[in-house]
């Protein structure tokens, strides 16, 4: 339900779970986490979603069988923002709960108008994981970062670009779109794009 395919430098990882609004089991996430591990040849690597929801977060049934806190979130997490290739989640829909954290952790972030972006482990009852309300923050600011967090709030799409949470809105094709932006670095060299990547930090 993860499909993965590599082209001129550039990987494009896709949550191929429409019926189930893209929402994670162990298995899925544990080839994200591979797949984030292994882009280091990669010079771009691209995550989005097929159907309206880009991800729900954790499956249901996984989630009360202890996936929501399971250490794998981290993981993927960590292994995208180690990542020297140019990261960017291309949102098709809505980002929720857990898939939070992989969106966080990319470069660049870009979704369709209709998208909405919350993390509601208040009313859940779950921490979040451990790196994400410290990359939120960081890019929102602490008070927002609160307003996601603790008040449960859902921003819309142009709130989000407001803030900072995403980088632009996309009416046409949100993969054609990250793919444009993710141009020069693919045709750049590896080591030209990584020290590149490392001086910004």
């Amino acid at each position: 339900m993860i499909e993965l395919t590599k082209e001129g430098g550039v990987w494009i990882a896709t949550i191929n779970r429409p019926d189930k609004a893209n929402s994670l089991t162990a298995d899925m996430l544990e080839q994200l986490c591979v797949i984030a591990e292994d882009a280091r040849e990669a010079r771009v690597l691209i995550l989005t979603g097929i159907g309206k929801v880009f991800s729900a977060g954790a499956d249901l049934d996984a989630a009360k069988a202890g996936l929501a806190t399971s250490p794998l979130w981290e993981r993927l997490s960590g292994a995208l923002a180690r990542l020297d290739a140019l990261t960017i989640c291309a949102a098709n829909g809505t980002v929720a709960g857990g898939a939070m954290g992989m969106f966080l952790a990319c470069d660049l972030r870009v979704a369709v108008p209709g998208a909405k972006f919350f993390y509601p482990v208040m009313k859940l009852g779950f921490l979040p994981q451990p790196s994400d309300p410290k990359r939120l923050a960081g890019l929102v600011g602490p008070s927002r970062a609160r307003m996601i967090l603790m008040a449960g709030q859902k921003i819309p799409a142009d709130e989000a670009l407001a803030w900072g949470l995403i980088d632009r809105i996309v009416d046409g094709d949100v993969i054609e779109a990250a793919q444009e932006l993710a141009a020069d670095t693919a045709g750049a060299s590896k080591e030209h794009a990584t020290a590149i990547k490392r001086l910004i930090g």
